[in-house]
């Protein structure tokens, strides 16, 4: 298999764009019809995810040890799909035609070689990651909703009793599916750490035009059933750690840092922790009445709230009285930045993408080592 012509092949492959993904699809179902119904209705979503899949694999096909975690979580979460062995020479088969049809005259004995052999690896992984993970986990969890506070328009905060225990870290997120938008999963964060219960609580905004989080936060109501995957993620804490803690938050990705500092709590003796939880304005900052009552019963924890789109009045700050407290104004990388120093934190950042990519970079340059900042965004939930 060589490495390098199967980067070439991709990259001239991939110039033709959504076209590759939607004759893959169509190649796929005329061939396999009963597949169909295992997809979403609307198929663009679907279509983008299995080009940075392809993306992603092909890019780090030299490097299997980086490589290999990602293919093994492919293979865990396509469980709840209902993939199964038999599927896979379908899929693949589908896939070589794709990439025989828009490579042309550049298709050869050779590079079909190069791609079959590369699509035998990964399905082999993914098969025997989804068989060892069915020794000790569901393909899903059904949860059901005994909790729904509507923050604001578009904020709604979620408690789901899951049909069994849902074992996951602080931090992680669990992909979901609601009946009325079946076959199409979007991850969301857990905003609490493990209870004895085993409810969990989900913050969730509403997107424009994002199918399962139009229903969660406008039509969901006590007693609807849901389905979750097994947790995945990497925004998790590090145990071996006893340094002091920054958590960064924009608007809902408040959640996965909400669990950790629950997590936190329960040390006999906690590190001290800032948490800058961050909005547009002060409305948007849809828990800080909660955050603000965690600040008081316990004097390690400083939470610091900031808006962005609003005239602080004096200077960068203000006291707004929003929450009973101070409410910085401006964007939580300037914020964070003058509230420092912060090179002897473990930092642990989610939001926007742009916002979580310039904190990290304002973090950096302030001297915390990169190793020590741990990041996931928004994008990054709905891989």
């Amino acid at each position: 298999m060589d490495a390098q012509r199967l980067k070439a092949s991709f990259a001239r492959v991939a110039e033709q764009g959504d076209a590759v993904a939607m004759f893959f699809y169509a190649d796929l179902f005329v061939r396999n019809p009963h597949l169909r119904d295992m997809f979403p209705v609307g198929m663009s979503g679907q279509r983008d995810k299995l080009l940075r899949a392809l993306g992603h694999i092909v890019s780090r096909v030299d490097d299997l040890p980086n490589l290999l975690p990602f293919v093994q979580q492919l293979g865990r979460d396509h469980r709840r799909f209902g993939i199964v062995a038999e599927h896979y020479p379908q899929v693949g088969a589908s896939l070589v035609a794709t990439l025989r049809h828009f490579s042309g005259a550049d298709w050869s004995e050779e590079l079909a070689a190069d791609w079959q052999a590369a699509y035998g690896l990964v399905a082999k992984v993914m098969q025997e990651a989804a068989d060892e993970d069915a020794l000790t986990s569901p393909a899903w969890w059904n949860g059901q909703v005994v909790g729904v506070e509507r923050r604001r328009f578009d904020i709604a905060v979620l408690r789901v009793q899951p049909d069994r225990p849902l074992p996951y870290l602080p931090g992680q997120s669990v992909a979901v599916e609601v009946p009325a938008r079946l076959r199409h999963w979007r991850y969301y964060s857990m905003a609490n750490a493990p209870r004895p219960d085993n409810t969990v609580d989900f913050h969730v905004k509403l997107v424009d035009g994002g199918p399962v989080s139009t229903v969660l936060v406008r039509s969901t109501q006590t007693g609807d059933r849901i389905r979750m995957g097994a947790p995945i993620g990497t925004l998790t804490l590090d145990e071996s750690s006893r340094r002091d803690v920054l958590l960064v938050a924009g608007s809902t990705g408040l959640a996965p840092l909400k669990a950790i500092l629950e997590q936190l709590v329960r040390r006999p003796a906690p590190p001290r922790v800032h948490l800058f939880f961050g909005a547009r304005d002060r409305d948007a900052l849809y828990d800080l009445e909660d955050l603000t009552k965690l600040a008081q019963r316990h004097p390690w924890l400083t939470v610091v709230p900031a808006v962005s789109d609003e005239s602080a009045g004096h200077g960068f700050s203000a006291l707004l009285q929003s929450g009973g407290g101070e409410v910085e104004h401006g964007n939580l990388p300037d914020v964070v930045a003058r509230r420092g120093p912060w090179d002897d934190h473990d930092a642990y950042v989610c939001g926007s993408p742009e916002m979580v990519g310039r904190t990290a970079e304002r973090l950096t340059r302030l001297g915390v080592d990169r190793a020590r900042v741990r990041l996931e965004t928004y994008a990054d939930a709905q891989r």
